[in-house]
């Protein structure tokens, strides 16, 4: 279980925020149970809102490779609007997500997990217009089979996996992406495709039975998720790669 404690920035008797998470792990199109209690401080006081989300590290909003302060917000929900808490009350919400396909992974290849990759729950709580986000509950995000099969087939073919960075916008040949943001895998070439030092960037724009698989500035290629076949699917990247970046 998930669970986060924190004080608001309203001073000494402030009220306090407790979110319950129904799991620390998930893959895209999962459900999230979350449970948010609320317990008044020594004061009444009006809650303006009270808003959950999913958020993940947005590369271009930190300035290092580990900061973790400035999140993007994948799925964002109201919880509460315009309520007045009393001193020492205790108040429970329940709320669900619905984990969207294109929320960026954090763990790949049955638990590895991806160096650059975070994704959290943060609830936030607005008193008087001052919000305090608190801290985050940090989630694992795994790969969906098909993402995994993918990713199997790039580690067949020899490639090395570096990080994953999360990007505002659309990537070339994105355009059946339903977000304003993507993630890109990093990836390095193997010796034999001549590319020493060269990286590939992985880009999976994911959907309920199917995604799309983008290689750099190449794309978007359909992959079921009926026709899971990892053989076959090694072969057609190999294929694909070296006839697009074979030097």
């Amino acid at each position: 279980m998930a669970f986060r404690k924190f004080l608001s920035s309203l001073g000494v008797g402030a009220p306090e925020v407790e979110t319950t998470l129904s799991a620390s792990a998930v893959r895209p199109g999962d459900q999230l149970h979350c449970n948010v209690q609320l317990q008044g401080g020594s004061v009444d006081i009006e809650v303006e809102r009270v808003r959950i989300e999913i958020v993940t590290r947005f590369e271009d909003r930190e300035e290092t490779e580990t900061l973790w302060g400035n999140p993007g917000v994948v799925k964002s929900l109201v919880l509460g609007e315009k309520f007045e808490l009393k001193a020492g009350e205790t108040k429970d919400g329940q709320v669900t997500f619905e984990v969207p396909w294109e929320t960026p992974l954090t763990h790949i290849l049955g638990g590895r997990p991806l160096k650059g990759a975070r994704v959290a729950v943060r609830t936030e709580l607005t008193v008087d217009n001052a919000v305090d986000r608190g801290d985050f509950d940090e989630i694992q995000v795994h790969a969906l089979p098909a993402q995994d099969a993918l990713l199997q087939a790039y580690a067949n073919l020899g490639f090395r996996f570096d990080e994953a960075e999360v990007k505002k916008g659309t990537p070339s040949g994105g355009r059946n992406s339903q977000t304003d943001y993507w993630q890109e895998i990093e990836m390095w070439f193997p010796a034999d495709y001549r590319r020493q030092g060269g990286q590939l960037e992985t880009v999976f724009v994911a959907r309920h039975d199917s995604l799309d698989l983008i290689t750099g500035p190449h794309g978007p290629y359909p992959f079921s998720y009926s026709n899971i076949d990892v053989q076959a699917w090694t072969a057609w990247l190999d294929q694909h790669l070296r006839a697009t970046f074979q030097r």
